[in-house]
């Protein structure tokens, strides 16, 4: 994947003041690539920071603390929120900062929720604003997202610009599974060298390392600091905060946004909410399924879909990707919403199969989006525009877990479906259509 750069006497100069990768003679494939394994080595603890609350929420009232159904859809709504906030700052920093920078600082940052988290499952007697404040900072990591995509997408030129978002939010994406499948493992025992930290007991009177979940990951987020310091450069794509605004006045950044909304809005909603819908759909039940035990499925498949279309989508577009993933999403939602009032356990299996799909046709649009927009927007603009609508599809999280506080879960899933077929109508006609001017 090096790209033929080598094949032409490199004409780029020592300190990149004439980076275009566009042009072969001028582009440093391996710098590329490099930057990209790297920021995606942090975006995907990033992504583990943003759902650790996801993963620990559930466990909370096992070791000792006495939070009710609402409250616990809060704090696991909360990253959400301070993710898509957080990711309105973040979007306007890469031609600010620059890479090195960005992403160095945004790995020093994910320790502040790492450790407040560890803290917190060492003391039930943590106050619930002290909680929701740990969860808003959780949302770091949901808010480097829009940064470090907007800066990967100067490094690659668009012939590649699918096959490289694409892999970088696949595998960014797998650290919400990651998250959720280790907790359940690293909460058994005590970690290497830190053993001397006591143990919480759980209502069953077993020993229980809640406070793992967050402890695991610090020396890994100190090591994505280090490789950003070292390892990785600043290419000259410059741009004030005034000069960013412009995308808002293109109508195709509206419709992007409405589409991402759809795709990864749901997507990372329901990551983050699919634990305690379990439980509090079917965990009245004898022999109820245990969230923890299904709850990274969904989102592993997702993020394994997208990151395999991206190269897809640079061989037949990213229109088509985001089209086939809307009308799967419209299908699995619908499909879900008939398992949401069981009257036996036996339905879990519908309801999982459900779930899954929309996970799965969730990484088909995802994908798509990530490869339309490099294709519709400038390069400068194409920056702006993946950080806005992957800022504003980072309130899912918070829109979900706020929603199913309002609405039952049936009609909460209707209201998606009928929103997923919407955004199914705008990619088939501004952009999927026989004719579209901008089919990516």
């Amino acid at each position: 994947m090096s790209g033929s750069s080598t094949l032409l006497p490199s004409k780029l100069k020592p300190d990149l003041s004439n980076w275009d990768p566009e042009n072969e003679e001028t582009w440093d494939s391996k710098l590329a690539w490099r930057t990209l394994w790297i920021t995606t080595y942090t975006l995907t603890l990033s992504f583990a920071a943003w759902y650790l609350v996801s993963a620990i929420a559930p466990r909370l009232n096992d070791i000792g603390y006495t939070l009710t159904p609402g409250q616990l859809y809060w704090l696991v709504a909360v990253p959400g929120l301070a993710g898509g906030l957080l990711r309105l700052v973040f979007m306007f920093l890469p031609p600010i900062m620059g890479t090195r920078a960005l992403v160095a600082m945004s790995s020093a940052l994910l320790v502040l929720p790492m450790l407040g988290w560890t803290l917190a499952a060492r003391d039930t007697s943590t106050p619930y604003w002290v909680l929701l404040a740990l969860a808003f900072a959780a949302g770091i990591g949901g808010g480097t997202f829009s940064g470090f995509m907007a800066s990967t997408s100067y490094f690659f030129p668009k012939r590649l610009a699918g096959t490289a978002l694409g892999l970088q939010a696949g595998i960014g994406n797998f650290g919400i599974g990651l998250i959720q499948l280790l907790l359940p493992w690293v909460v058994g025992f005590g970690l290497l060298g830190t053993a001397a930290l006591t143990p919480q007991s759980s209502a069953k009177g077993q020993l229980v390392w809640l406070h793992n979940g967050g402890l695991v990951l610090i020396p890994w987020a100190l090591l994505g600091v280090v490789m950003a310091i070292v390892f990785l450069r600043r290419v000259p794509v410059t741009a004030n905060f005034r000069q960013q605004m412009d995308i808002f006045r293109i109508k195709h950044t509206w419709l992007m946004t409405a589409i991402y909304l759809m795709s990864f809005g749901l997507y990372s909603g329901l990551a983050a909410q699919m634990g305690l819908i379990i439980l509090n759909v079917y965990g009245h039940f004898p022999h109820a399924p245990n969230p923890l035990a299904f709850a990274f499925i969904g989102p592993l498949v997702g993020a394994a879909v997208r990151a395999a279309c991206g190269p897809l989508c640079d061989k037949w577009g990213g229109a088509i990707f985001t089209l086939i993933g809307a009308v799967g999403m419209v299908a699995g939602t619908v499909f879900t919403s008939f398992f949401l009032a069981p009257t036996s356990v036996d339905q879990f299996w519908g309801f999982l199969s459900g779930m899954i799909a929309i996970f799965f046709f969730a990484g088909f649009a995802n994908a798509g989006t990530f490869k339309q927009m490099p294709m519709i927007f400038p390069k400068r603009q194409a920056g702006g525009a993946i950080a806005w609508t992957s800022a504003i599809a980072a309130f899912g999280p918070f829109i979900v877990g706020i929603a199913l506080t309002l609405v039952s879960p049936t009609s909460f899933f209707v209201g998606c479906a009928v929103f997923c077929v919407f955004c199914t109508w705008l990619t088939w006609h501004f952009y999927a259509r026989p004719g579209a001017p901008f089919p990516g």
